[in-house]
């Protein structure tokens, strides 16, 4: 019974071949759509949290002011100063590598070359801290550090833009603002980050001569700490935040005048964004769905009327009620099953297209397959029922004598 009521509802789908085409074209691109954006969305958000992990999942970020959440303002941002930077250094033993990090967009030149890049007040723990090495030259050394020689260390783009290639450029000397800089190191590329921005477009300075060059203070806008491998982030973390009160002569009741955050908090909260934006763009993409569906039950009332005899002799020569609503319910259901294949099928296309050109993770969720095929063959039953109902309902003798 069964399988007669599925070769007919094929042999009407082949019949009606181009109908067909065009009336399950609705539910293949809800299908695409829906499986397309979930599987994009989480490529997307793994890319994004193992591209933020490399930065140092044992970091952590300790900046002035106290942000309350969305639209609030921050509690009263005091900068630090290089002394709380000793301190913590002198006082935390759970921290491997700390570094105060000032920048500021200036055009460096050399000859006839200028580029605009950014400068950044640094000490050696930011390379440690940010995974940094050597393709020639060296680190800063204590002297340089203490006194705030002109001394840097420039990125790849940096000397790409700058010098002929080639040529060396340790030793040479470039200038920045109103004063020059020997270059010590050339640092190894790293390429661009996970918001695209690229990490070797950048010098690296001493701290203090930062202050003493560029900024024009002792202010300290960022402290850069990464924690032993061996100690949880939560205790360094009370570490820190307990010196830094001291140091702030915060009251018990008083709350942090700055934050101190960890890549970890990061990627939670990127996480949660990603999942919401995955949801509601395959939500979006699911609305197509119920206009496949409407599609659906559409043209199943124009073939119910287009066959209204064959139904009157299907009926006259013993056929149930149940029979003719089995037979429209299979024709609806196999329409929306055909259709939910090929959108499957495009879906996860289309996934591996935007992965390769855009660079994300590919993930091919099997769960959300199964479930927008399943969802495709529940839309033919839901929006098949009333044409089916209407077949299943005809009056024998009315239905012969349509013409």
């Amino acid at each position: 019974m069964l399988i007669n009521a599925l070769l007919q509802a094929l042999r009407e789908i082949r019949r009606n071949l181009m109908r067909s085409l065009l009336t399950a074209m609705g539910i293949v691109i809800g299908i695409a759509s829906v499986i397309a954006m979930v599987n994009i969305g989480k490529g997307a958000s793994e890319s994004i949290t193992g591209s933020i992990s490399k930065l140092g999942s044992n970091t952590l970020y300790i900046t002035p002011g106290q942000q309350h959440g969305p639209g609030n303002q921050s509690s009263v941002s005091v900068p630090f100063k290089t002394k709380d930077v000793e301190i913590l250094k002198e006082s935390v033993i759970a921290l491997e590598a700390i570094s105060p990090v000032e920048g500021a967009t200036m055009t460096a030149l050399y000859g006839d070359q200028n580029y605009q890049t950014s400068v950044k007040g640094v000490e050696n723990g930011y390379f440690d801290i940010q995974e940094l090495s050597f393709k020639s030259g060296r680190e800063f050394t204590n002297n340089e550090l203490r006194s705030g020689l002109a001394t840097c260390i420039l990125g790849k783009t940096v000397i790409d833009k700058l010098f002929i290639k080639g040529e060396d450029p340790i030793g040479q000397k470039i200038r920045v603002k109103n004063f020059s800089c020997e270059i010590a190191g050339v640092l190894k590329p790293k390429g661009a980050n996970t918001f695209g921005m690229d990490q070797d477009d950048v010098i690296l300075v001493p701290l203090k001569m930062f202050m003493r060059r560029i900024s024009g203070n002792e202010n300290i806008h960022l402290i850069m700490a990464k924690v032993k491998s061996n100690i949880p982030l939560e205790e360094a973390t009370v570490q820190i935040q307990q010196i830094v009160r001291e140091r702030r002569h915060l009251k018990a009741n008083e709350e942090d005048n700055f934050s101190v955050r960890s890549m970890s908090a990061l990627l939670d909260t990127i996480g949660q964004i990603t999942s919401m934006l995955t949801i509601m763009l395959g939500a979006v993409a699911a609305i197509s769905l119920v206009v496949g569906g409407i599609g659906i039950m559409n043209i199943m009332l124009v073939s119910v009327t287009e066959r209204t005899r064959e139904i009157g002799i299907r009926m006259a020569i013993g056929a149930m009620p149940q029979d003719i609503l089995i037979q429209f319910l299979i024709e609806a259901v196999v329409l929306s099953g055909l259709g939910g294949i090929v959108g499957v099928i495009f879906g996860i296309s289309i996934t591996m297209i935007v992965s390769h050109f855009m660079h994300f993770t590919l993930i091919i969720d099997p769960t959300i397959t199964i479930i927008s095929l399943l969802f495709s063959m529940l839309i033919g039953i839901v929006f098949g029922i009333i044409p089916a109902r209407k077949a299943s309902n005809m009056n024998p003798i009315d239905a012969l004598r349509y013409e």
